[in-house]
C-alpha cells in the first residue's frame, strides 16, 4: 500500500471498509464489465461454457448449505466462460445444498444480463454444459433466448430416445467444455477463493470479480 500511497498510512480496517462498501455498490463488477467491453476483440465467442463450482465454507454466513458430494458446507456459483476459458459472467451465490439445476433459468437470466452490460451479444451462442444442467426447462429457456444448448444427457432424467433427439448433441463441440476446468484451476490459484471465509455473500462474490479482472488482464 505504501508503494502506491507513500504520503498516507492505511490500516487494514480502513482498506477492508472500503472493499465492503465497493462490493455492495457493485463497483468491482462494473469495472470488470467495462474491461470486457474494451477487450471484445480478444474474446472467443465461438462457443461458451457453463459450469458450477462448490466452495467449502469455514465461517458460515449467507447462502451456505451442506453439500453431500463435498461432505461439507459450501456455496456455489455458476460461471460462464468463452472458448478460451476467460470468465464472462457469474451468477449470484447459491447455497450449497442445491444442485446446479436449481432455479437455473433465473440464474441464467442474471448471466445474460451481465453479457448485455458488457456489450456481448448472446444471440446464436453455442453453450456447452454437463449433465447436471440437463433439464427440459433450461433447454427451452436457452432456445427462447437464441442460445443453442449443447448439454450432455443425464440418464437419471429417464428421457425417451425421441425426447433426447429433440435437441441435437454435438460431441465434438462438447469437447471444448474442458476449458472451464482450466478456468477453475485459475480461480483456485487465488487463495481467497479456494475456501470461503467471508460471511457476507456479496463480499465473497466480489472477490471473484477481482480475480476475473486479473485473469483478463493477464490473458489479453
Amino acid at each position: 500500500m505504501n508503494e502506491f500511497f507513500p504520503d498516507h498510512e492505511y490500516s487494514w480496517n480502513s482498506v477492508y471498509h472500503h472493499y465492503q462498501k465497493w462490493s455492495k455498490a457493485g463497483v468491482w463488477e462494473h469495472i470488470w464489465q467495462k474491461l470486457l467491453a474494451a477487450h471484445r476483440s480478444d474474446i472467443d465467442m465461438s462457443s461458451v461454457q457453463l459450469d458450477g463450482s462448490h466452495t467449502p465454507v469455514k465461517r458460515g454466513g449467507m447462502q451456505v448449505g451442506y453439500q453431500g458430494r463435498k461432505k461439507a458446507k459450501t456455496s456455489n456459483l455458476l460461471f460462464l466462460t468463452d472458448n478460451r476459458g476467460l470468465p464472462l459472467a457469474c451468477s449470484d451465490v447459491i447455497a450449497g445444498q442445491h444442485n446446479d439445476a436449481y432455479n437455473l433459468e433465473t440464474y441464467m437470466a442474471q448471466i445474460l444480463s451481465q453479457l448485455k452490460n458488457a456489450n456481448l451479444n448472446h444471440d446464436g451462442l453455442f453453450l456447452n454444459a454437463d449433465a447436471g444442467f440437463d433439464t427440459e426447462a433450461f433447454k427451452i429457456y436457452c432456445t427462447r433466448q437464441g442460445i443453442i444448448p449443447n448439454i450432455d444427457c443425464n440418464p437419471r432424467n429417464g428421457n425417451t430416445d425421441e425426447e433426447r433427439q429433440e435437441y441435437v448433441f454435438d460431441a465434438l463441440l462438447y469437447k471444448c467444455r474442458y476449458v472451464i476446468e482450466r478456468t477453475n484451476a485459475w480461480l483456485d490459484a487465488f487463495k481467497t477463493l479456494l475456501v470461503r471465509f467471508e460471511t457476507n455473500h456479496k463480499h465473497w462474490r466480489a472477490w471473484h470479480f477481482i480475480a476475473f479482472i486479473v485473469i483478463l488482464l493477464r490473458k489479453v
